[in-house]
């Protein structure tokens, strides 16, 4: 990622240590170290969601290939995604239906 030698590292710890003195280091290379975490996760979190989304587009691609197809002959793929796309509709909708049934018996 960075081409950093050792000695050009050496030469920031020295700068570092005579900027902040011994006292602050410490503190100073935990803070570096907990923010390079942070952006990590961060990005890490973007990464994924970025995948997500693109298999949220991947099905609904699918979905539309069915449609144009007339849901008979697809290929396993697309069935599978189609499958998919109905038991999340299905589960999306059943706690309406439960609530609808709930106030039809009241």
């Amino acid at each position: 990622m960075f081409d950093i030698s050792f000695w050009e590292l050496f030469l920031i710890g020295i700068v570092a240590l005579v900027i902040l003195g011994p006292e602050r280091l410490p503190g100073a290379i935990k803070s570096t170290v907990s923010t390079i975490r942070s952006v990590k996760n961060m990005a890490s979190g973007f990464k994924s969601e970025v995948e997500e989304q693109l298999r949220v587009h991947e099905l609904h691609e699918n979905l539309k290939k069915a449609e144009e197809l007339g849901l008979d002959n697809v290929s396993p793929e697309v069935a599978k995604s189609v499958e998919e796309l109905k038991q999340a509709a299905l589960s999306v909708q059943e706690p309406y239906k439960k609530n609808k049934d709930d106030k039809q018996h009241d």
